[in-house]
């Protein structure tokens, strides 16, 4: 099931399947979001923006805005 990584709930995990380099901060994709990592949403801030992940054991805050140009895998584990 592909969806993007703003609709991922807490405690679900994906893979990265595409990233719209053209909306992702450079920093972001230094950090490990790229096709076939895994990413885990940790925890949700009031209104629901930003979102904490975890991309690869790095533990990052991205705004709901991003994370809908993170096209993703959702995965059972």
């Amino acid at each position: 099931m592909k969806v993007t990584l703003a609709e991922l709930k807490r405690g679900q995990r994906g893979i990265i399947i595409d990233v719209s380099s053209d909306f992702i901060p450079l920093k972001l994709i230094e950090m490990g979001c790229l096709p076939g990592n895994t990413v885990e949403l940790l925890q949700v801030a009031p209104f629901s923006d930003p979102m904490y992940i975890n991309i690869n054991d790095s533990h990052v805050a991205i705004r709901k805005e991003t994370a809908q140009h993170v096209i993703i895998k959702i995965t059972n584990g």
